[in-house]
């Protein structure tokens, strides 16, 4: 026993708790904190939009946008939480506040087509595509795009982080219509709406980790463990 207590330095299981994660270690922590980051944050949006879709466009705008802010916070919050250890030189704070911004920016492109609904009409198609295909590129690329931000301050060559995230979130949102579409009918309460807005939100949230989750092993694969 004593032998065995010279070798194991003191506190060396503190030493092991912090070492920075990889692989597998890495993906599931990943996957665990950031769907349930994703999926707490999305909630209140969800909730919000079931709350105001009768409310002027003005409060429903604003109330959106607060709850994108509310949502952007959770998920840079849960993230961040994992990242600190993959990348110790990112920070935390930074991160937050990116992903929160960018989702305000992305909750107020995908509220602008529902905002002049009543113009679109009178617009040529071209245009319309031209404008389709740009907001939701926009859209797609924001919260990759403010992360790596972050994120090249402490990673060179982390640009493949926008693409992981523009795919996750293709993906994701793409889960999510699908489930969520069909059920969603007028007339329905509010609390059916919004359940399955939150039911919906957990299997983007769930999709959108698996994916980023890889994105990140292999970001970070090359980073000499400390």
């Amino acid at each position: 026993m004593a032998g065995v207590l010279d070798v194991v330095p003191a506190g060396s299981a503190r030493i092991d708790a912090a070492r920075p994660l990889r692989g597998k270690r890495l993906w599931t922590r990943w996957f665990a904190a950031v769907t349930v980051g994703e999926f707490l944050g999305f909630a209140v949006p969800a909730v919000t939009g079931a709350l105001t879709v009768h409310t002027p466009p003005v409060t429903t705008i604003l109330a959106m946008l607060a709850a994108g802010a509310v949502e952007g916070t959770l998920l840079g919050a849960a993230q961040a939480s994992v990242i600190r250890r993959v990348v110790p030189g990112v920070g935390v704070r930074r991160w937050i506040v990116a992903t929160a911004g960018a989702a305000v920016f992305a909750y107020a492109i995908g509220l602008l087509p529902s905002t002049v609904a009543g113009r679109l009409p009178h617009l040529p198609t071209a245009l319309l595509v031209v404008a389709a295909a740009v907001l939701g590129s926009a859209l797609l690329l924001s919260i990759g795009t403010a992360q790596w931000l972050v994120l090249r301050r402490a990673v060179p060559g982390s640009a493949s982080w926008i693409v992981t995230t523009a795919i996750a979130w293709t993906v994701g949102l793409a889960v999510f219509c699908g489930l969520a579409m069909p059920l969603w009918h007028p007339g329905q309460s509010v609390p059916v709406v919004a359940a399955i807005g939150i039911a919906a939100g957990l299997l983007m949230a769930a999709t959108t980790s698996v994916i980023t989750g890889l994105g990140l092993c292999r970001l970070t694969r090359h980073i000499p463990r400390h």
